[in-house]
């Protein structure tokens, strides 16, 4: 029988509002690919990647004008061939594994030879704002073990080190990491670094503009920096050797679980350190990307407790998520 392709833009309210320092967002829409099988259906979600200029629209469109591929039986192996990363690539890769997994009765986790899944540790996002704004919010969330804040903002690296102040003294038993979102370029990254982990930060995205990673030629971090918009799929790992000591791998950037599994690897034999992060999505979305953060030394798969997530997503419980039943995906 042809595999048929179906394609959907869906929108989810976001919580509040989830801001970072190139804007607010109040909704997020997702594109959900799913290919049907005869009786069997595998479905994969994406979100585009906003600063590479994807948008809802053009991923779906770029998903549907795999349809004659998909029905001729192109496999995952095909599609890193006649698509580039990305979030198209993502959604038809994911909905492939998913309908593999259905159509053998075998699930994506043993298929990779994991052990079996437990609750997992994931950070939980602080939203940028004022000092006094970010510290109410990581109070509401004292109880958690990793926090994620939101940097990047106005007033520069002085001030975000001021957000961080007011961030730790709300939540001060919580671990934290910090996003600048491309925030610090041509600045002294080093000392804010040093700022940063005087207040126990751990772990730094992203501090430069993404294509400006020249900039940290030579600078030695107090904190360990990782690469997120400078890092895609394995064709990126050239640029981050020598300038980052992690990478944060999302499926959509990657374009699938399976360049992002094999980005995994190349990282850890590069000497990369993993964070598994994700964009703003649904269960859906993070459920194949917990295959990924089993194996991270961080892992950021919050996004469902940000927005109004679909039914029967994953179950979130204090600093945990746990891992997707099968009826979700996988």
């Amino acid at each position: 029988m042809v595999r048929q392709l179906k394609v959907e833009i869906e929108r989810y309210p976001v919580r509040g509002a989830f801001v970072i320092s190139r804007g607010a967002k109040t909704h997020v829409d997702v594109v959900v690919a799913t290919i049907m099988d005869g009786g069997h259906r595998g479905r994969g979600e994406a979100t585009a990647v906003y600063y590479r200029g994807e948008t809802a629209t053009s991923v779906a469109a770029e998903v549907l004008a795999m349809a004659g591929a998909v029905a001729a039986g192109a496999g995952r192996a095909e599609l890193l061939g006649l698509m580039g990363a990305g979030a198209a690539r993502n959604a038809l890769d994911c909905a492939l594994w998913d309908l593999e997994a259905k159509l053998t009765g075998v699930c994506v986790r043993k298929r990779l030879g994991l052990p079996v899944f437990l609750p997992m540790l994931t950070a939980f996002t602080v939203s940028l704002g004022a000092p006094e704004v970010m510290a109410a919010a990581a109070f509401e969330a004292r109880g958690r073990e990793l926090i994620k804040v939101k940097l990047g903002g106005e007033g520069g690296p002085e001030a975000d080190v001021a957000r961080m102040r007011a961030v730790r003294a709300a939540a001060p038993d919580a671990r934290f990491v910090v996003d600048a979102n491309e925030g610090w370029g041509g600045t002294d990254v080093a000392r804010t670094a040093a700022a940063l982990g005087e207040l126990g930060v751990e772990l730094i995205e992203q501090p430069v503009p993404a294509g400006r990673d020249f900039e940290l030629d030579g600078v030695r971090s107090a904190v360990p920096l990782c690469a997120d918009e400078s890092c895609f799929d394995r064709g990126s790992l050239d640029e981050i050797v020598g300038r980052y000591a992690f990478i944060n791998i999302k499926l959509d950037k990657a374009g699938g679980l399976t360049e992002a599994l094999a980005l995994a690897h190349a990282a850890r034999v590069r000497g990369l350190g993993v964070m598994t992060g994700c964009m703003l999505g649904t269960s859906l979305a993070m459920a194949p990307a917990f295959h990924v953060a089993v194996q991270s030394g961080f892992v950021d798969l919050d996004a469902p407790l940000l927005i109004e997530d679909r039914v029967g997503g994953m179950r979130y419980s204090g600093s945990d998520v746990w891992p997707p039943e099968p009826g979700l995906w996988g």
